[in-house]
């Protein structure tokens, strides 16, 4: 029999790329999307097997009755793909409160208030796959995207410990860490917060230059990223965090390398601070 997916975010980008590869594999699909006629375009991809919701992740009591609608009328939801979210770009002092505030509630608040809804499901069956799409900014950063990084990065410290509290269970959790693919997240997806201050123009201008102009361009290609996804479900012992994107893990490994480096000159400095026995 065909596995159940619940995906965030079919609409476009890694969501309906992750939903193709599964119906082609023969699996049920159900997508959370935002309006009514993108609820009659997916369902009318596959009939019988591909099925919408409309949902708002940041809406968090709709969230448990989707779930339980899925679990009712269309099968037990045997794959989560929390992929849902989006991008802010902006610096720091120039990024309002109200935009952390937002960029958290879709990425994070929503995500964890979906594995919430889903988990006790999972759990009465002690069988479920959690995929958290994070990002290599989850686990490196770059000038112009902290709000970004600061979201990415509290879901994958969410993901690593969830999945040591649910292994027991045999429920596997996975941050998975595109680098830079072929969506939108770059153009239209992203939220770009009004530049004011002049001391960042040299930094900043030339960054949001250089990525509206490579938006569409990128290396990774959606389709492979959903075929790479397709197999991480199928693996017996699949990985907490998974590297997608040759940029990533370059971009990945020169982060923990420094990072090293970093601890080791400042190691004396470090163990200092322990109490004697």
């Amino acid at each position: 029999m065909g596995r159940t997916w619940f995906i965030t975010g079919v609409s476009s980008g890694f969501g309906r790329a992750i939903a193709d590869a599964a119906l082609d594999a023969g699996d049920t699909v159900v997508g959370t999307v935002r309006t009514e006629e993108h609820r009659k375009a997916f369902e009318a991809v596959a009939p019988g097997h591909s099925y919408a919701s409309i949902l708002d992740v940041t809406d968090e009591a709709a969230i448990a009755p989707v779930v339980d609608a899925i679990e009712r009328d269309v099968g037990a939801i045997d794959i989560l793909v929390n992929n849902a979210g989006y991008g802010h770009e902006g610096l720091v002092e120039e990024s309002t409160m109200d935009e952390l505030r937002r960029q958290f509630d879709v990425n994070v608040f929503g995500a964890v208030a979906v594995i919430k809804a889903v988990l006790p499901h999972m759990r009465a069956r002690r069988r479920g796959r959690i995929l958290n799409i994070t990002s290599m900014g989850g686990l490196m950063t770059l000038p112009g995207l902290a709000y970004y990084h600061g979201s990415k990065f509290a879901l994958e410290g969410i993901s690593e410990s969830l999945g040591k509290e649910v292994k027991h269970l045999g429920i596997h959790v996975t941050a998975v860490e595109p680098g830079s693919f072929r969506t939108d997240w770059a153009g239209r997806s992203m939220v770009r917060a009004a530049r004011s201050i002049a001391d960042y123009d040299q930094l900043m201008d030339p960054i949001r230059e250089r990525r509206l102009a490579v938006s569409g361009k990128q290396l990774g290609d959606p389709a492979k990223l959903a075929a790479a996804l397709l197999t991480l479900v199928a693996a017996d012992a699949p990985p907490a965090h998974l590297l997608l994107g040759s940029d990533a893990r370059r971009l990945v490994s020169e982060k923990l390398e420094l990072l090293g480096e970093e601890f080791a000159d400042w190691n004396d400095l470090t163990i200092s601070t322990d109490a004697p026995l």
